[in-house]
């Protein structure tokens, strides 16, 4: 409903005398297609008629529609919604006809995975369409998943330095810049092993953004790494957020992969804390609730001073280890 005037009514009827507008209200009033706003006061004429009016929408019969919605459309369209809410249907059915259409035409089964924006432009001819206009609200009501739509977010490309394409192979993930620049060098310069463990495929995870990227990799890696026979490690920060990004990335992985911390390199970083003075204090936004999972890849006497370090309020950074200290192999450690 809105708000009408008298004055704004009665506007095509100016040259009428006043019992033809009056009668023209009446008529208005007794189709149900205006209601007097009783708080507005009356004319002051006789007989008199008051001064502004709700708008009143005329009601379209549904019938048609729910008909459309019973035996039109495609099965994995959900009509629920839209029978207890036909207005709603009237509104979106441009889109949901789009939507229906594409479903209709990929009944033999033939998709390929498409980033976002790529599939929306196939659907409704708008690019935006899925991620800031209404498609997430249409797929919503039509109970239509991403994974019918077969799509992937694209997220910001990993970094990574391929040393060989072989497989098997292990790829190493670096929380920080510094440390994958550090042992990308080491590798160009001839050594093909970190700690003594033979690694063909560096990859910097840019702290937790390595989350979000790593939940598409099978689609934005080359096809050697995705390979099942390789080994992932990760090596980050000895830091309650960096072990936090590692459980995650273990979670990621299940089942088909695991992610192992890169024992080598942890272990020379708790070799060189002896030779520091002080270790730096932990940021305090940090989130402190981890697990063990963590720990069990290490011995007990080394999950446990790993442990006293994390609960002395301090940490130990990546950067504590530079190429010089690459060449050397961690004490007592399985590679395999």
């Amino acid at each position: 409903m809105k708000r009408i005037t008298l004055e704004a009514l009665l506007a095509g009827k100016r040259q009428e005398d006043y019992r033809q507008q009056y009668n023209e209200i009446i008529h208005l009033l007794e189709a149900g297609k205006i209601r007097p706003l009783k708080a507005s006061g009356k004319n002051g004429r006789k007989p008199a008629l008051y001064l502004e009016y709700w708008l009143l929408e005329e009601k379209e019969d549904a019938g048609p529609l729910l008909e459309e919605l019973r035996f039109r459309l495609v099965p994995s369209i959900s009509i629920d919604y839209y029978l207890a809410h036909p207005e709603v249907y009237r509104q979106e059915r441009p889109w949901v006809l789009m939507l229906d259409a594409w479903l209709r035409n990929r009944k033999d089964g033939r998709l390929y995975p498409e980033s976002v924006n790529e599939r929306s432009f196939e659907i409704w001819g708008r690019e935006k369409f899925l991620t800031k206009e209404q498609g997430k609200k249409i797929l919503k009501h039509c109970g239509v998943s991403w994974e019918t739509l077969y799509v992937y977010e694209t997220t910001e490309p990993l970094s990574y330095y391929s040393h060989t394409r072989t497989v098997p192979q292990n790829l190493l993930i670096l929380e920080n810049k510094d440390t994958f620049y550090s042992m990308r060098r080491h590798l160009l310069s001839g050594r093909g092993a970190i700690f003594g463990v033979p690694v063909e495929t560096l990859i910097y995870g840019a702290g937790k953004g390595i989350l979000r990227s790593f939940q598409d990799f099978d689609l934005c890696v080359e096809p050697y790494m995705t390979d099942e026979r390789n080994q992932l490690w990760y090596f980050g920060d000895l830091d309650y957020e960096g072990i936090g990004i590692w459980e995650n990335l273990a979670n990621l992985c299940q089942p088909r992969r695991e992610i192992r911390p890169f024992g080598p390199a942890y272990e020379s970083m708790l070799g060189k804390t002896e030779r520091t003075k002080r270790l730096p204090d932990t940021k305090e936004q940090q989130n402190r609730k981890i697990g063990d999972g963590f720990f069990r890849y290490f011995s007990e006497e080394t999950g446990a001073r790993m442990k006293r370090i994390l609960e002395s309020g301090t940490y130990i950074p990546q950067e504590i280890l530079n190429i010089a200290d690459f060449g050397g192999c961690g004490s007592d450690y399985k590679t395999k």
